[in-house]
């Protein structure tokens, strides 16, 4: 089977063959420089102190869903 030019080819004839161009894609983003974003400008930031602080009780229920999501044995499962 020979490797299609584009991603447009229909993924289910070949399944679990990755095209060339997604193999070209991957390393170009695996060896590609990153780092951190800009700092916020004086507008963004005063627009950011504007808003009140996270509610304790959606803090709380944030912290609950984090701590349940790590304790997770198998996909999906959660057990209360």
């Amino acid at each position: 089977m020979t490797n299609p030019s584009s991603d447009d080819h229909d993924v289910e004839s070949a399944p679990g063959r990755v095209s060339e161009n997604t193999v070209e894609a991957d390393e170009r983003d695996a060896t590609a420089s990153h780092g951190a974003d800009r700092e916020p400008t004086a507008q963004e930031a005063a627009d950011a102190d504007k808003h009140p602080d996270v509610p304790a009780r959606s803090a709380a229920a944030y912290k609950d869903a984090i701590e349940r999501g790590a304790n997770v044995k198998g996909e999906g499962q959660i057990d209360r």
